[in-house]
């Protein structure tokens, strides 16, 4: 199956903005094909306001997010893959959800041998919680 994250992105934004809220999203900028403004990464994170006062065509598409913003009066073309998008939230009240980077999504050339092929054995597994 797909990933479920771009579905989850969007109803989050439209319930972020539907209640009047600001949407913030968290980008891993060490991700492979990730591009945001450097000067604004801290720990290897970036976080950015995507409400539609602050970007231009925003698209969270099934399999990236982007959207052109200004930073520092600069317009700035920002791209991600949507594996690089560790949360979403409402800046004012802090509701929304985080996502751990998608293992198809890292820059850890360890981390891609051992998540490559057909090893079976790293398949998630389902747990019941009552």
């Amino acid at each position: 199956m797909t990933s479920n994250r771009p579905y989850l992105l969007r109803a989050l934004y439209e319930w972020i903005v539907d209640n009047d809220t600001t949407p913030y999203v968290v980008i891993a900028a060490d991700v492979a094909g990730v591009i945001v403004p450097t000067d604004y990464v801290a720990d290897g994170r970036i976080v950015l306001n995507i409400s539609q006062a602050a970007v231009r065509e925003l698209r969270l598409e099934n399999d990236a997010v982007s959207f052109t913003g200004r930073f520092s009066g600069q317009p700035f073309l920002v791209s991600a893959p949507i594996g690089a998008v560790t949360a979403i939230y409402a800046k004012e009240t802090g509701e929304g959800m985080m996502f751990n980077v998608e293992e198809n999504e890292s820059t850890d050339p360890a981390d891609a041998a051992a998540t490559s092929g057909n090893d079976r054995s790293s398949a998630p597994a389902l747990k019941l919680v009552k």
